[in-house]
C-alpha cells in the first residue's frame, strides 16, 4: 500500500493506493500555515487511518522548489528549509518518505495515465499559485525538475511581473472580486485568457513541448477560456514554432495524489 499527501498552498489531500493504483477515501484538511502544526497534524492524520497497515512507501508532494528531498522554498506558505522526509522517518514503521513538487507529480500522473504517452509534456497547474512540470519520456525531467514557471519574468500591462501574480487563481480572484465558478460573462474569460496565454508564449519557445495539460482550480473550469488561448497563441507565435496540443486535465485538483502514486512506483520498482 502506498501513501499520498498533496500539500497544497490551502488544503491538504491524503489517501491510501492500492499496488495496482486504487485510490482509497481522500482525507481533506486546511493547510496549516506553521510547519509544526502542520506536521503535528499529517502525523495524527496517517497513525489514525493506516497505523498497523503494511505500508510500503510515502509519497509527498510540497507546493514549492524540492531538493534532495528538502522543500527550499513554498512560496504561498512561505516555508523554507523544510525536511519533511527525515521529519516524517518511521511515522509509518519503516516506509520510507520520498518528496518532490506538487506540480511535476501532477504533469507525472496525466501524462502515464494517457496513451500513447508523449514523449514532451509541459504541466501547468493553476490554482493558489502557478506550478509547472515537465515531464520528458514518461518521468520528470531531471535536468528541468526545479522549475519555477509561475515565477517567470513576463510583460504585463506595461510591466515586468512574475507570471503567478496576476494570473493564478489568487491573483484572478483579488483582481475580479470573484472565484472561478462565479465567472459567467466571456468579457471576464478573455482577459483570464490573456493573462494566461502571457506565461506560455514565453514558455513555448523555450521548451517547445508536444502536449500542455493545464489542471488546478482554474484547470476545471478550461471549457470557459481554451478556445480563447489558443487563439492568442497561434497569434503571437513564431510561424516556425507550432503551438502545441492544449489539453485539461482528467483530474484538475487530484492529479497530485495520482502523481505521488506513480512516483512511489517508480522508485520501489528501482529498489
Amino acid at each position: 500500500m502506498i501513501v499520498a499527501v498533496d500539500t497544497g498552498g490551502t488544503k491538504t489531500l491524503v489517501t491510501l493506493f492500492s499496488r495496482d493504483g486504487v485510490a482509497g477515501k481522500i482525507i481533506k484538511f486546511p493547510t496549516p500555515s506553521n510547519q509544526t502544526d502542520y506536521l503535528d497534524l499529517l502525523k495524527k492524520t496517517l497513525q489514525e487511518n493506516y497505523g498497523g497497515q503494511r505500508i510500503e512507501a510515502i509519497v509527498v508532494a510540497m507546493p514549492g522548489i524540492v531538493k534532495d528531498g528538502v522543500a527550499i522554498w513554498c512560496n504561498n506558505l512561505k516555508w523554507k528549509n523544510f525536511d519533511i522526509a527525515i521529519a516524517l522517518s518511521g511515522v509509518l514503521g519503516k516506509a520510507p518518505v520520498f518528496v518532490d513538487n506538487d506540480a511535476s507529480l501532477a504533469g507525472l500522473a496525466e501524462t502515464r495515465s494517457r496513451e500513447p504517452v508523449s514523449p514532451s509534456v509541459l504541466y501547468v497547474t493553476i490554482s493558489t499559485g502557478i506550478g509547472t512540470g515537465i515531464i520528458t519520456n514518461g518521468v520528470i525531467d531531471p535536468g528541468l525538475r526545479l522549475s519555477e514557471g509561475g515565477r517567470m519574468l513576463v510583460e504585463y500591462k506595461g510591466s515586468v511581473r512574475e507570471w503567478e501574480s496576476f494570473a493564478s487563481g489568487k491573483a484572478i480572484y483579488e483582481n475580479f472580486n470573484s472565484y472561478a465558478k462565479d465567472i459567467h460573462d466571456k468579457k471576464t474569460w478573455n482577459d483570464i485568457a490573456d493573462r494566461i496565454s502571457r506565461g506560455f508564449l514565453a514558455a513555448i519557445p523555450l521548451l517547445q513541448p508536444e502536449v500542455i495539460i493545464i489542471g488546478g482550480s482554474i484547470g476545471t473550469y478550461f471549457d470557459q477560456y481554451s478556445k480563447q488561448l489558443k487563439e492568442i497563441l497561434t497569434k503571437h507565435l513564431p510561424p516556425h514554432i507550432p503551438c502545441p496540443k492544449i489539453l485539461s486535465a482528467r483530474h484538475p485538483e487530484q492529479a497530485v495524489i495520482y502523481g505521488c502514486y506513480y512516483y512511489a512506483i517508480d522508485a520501489l520498482s528501482d529498489k
